[in-house]
């Protein structure tokens, strides 16, 4: 491996091109930026998230419809 190899890693950010590129650095980032962003979008890994009001629901439990 070359002795460089570090350096040019730990310059990397995520590049939406990297979603298509076969290289380990690539995969690996877009798979991150995948992660992070489900994790930002979605909510977290105990089924909550917070409502516009600033209440936490449960995305486990059916919503209840709105009147």
């Amino acid at each position: 491996m070359d002795k460089d190899y570090g350096k040019n890693v730990a310059g990397r950010i995520f590049d939406v091109q990297d979603y298509d590129k076969k290289d380990e650095t690539s995969a690996g980032l877009a798979m991150t930026h995948e992660q992070a962003t489900d994790d930002y979008t979605e909510g977290t890994v105990d089924g909550r998230m917070e409502n516009v009001a600033g209440e936490d629901i449960s995305l486990q439990e059916p919503r209840k419809k709105s009147e």
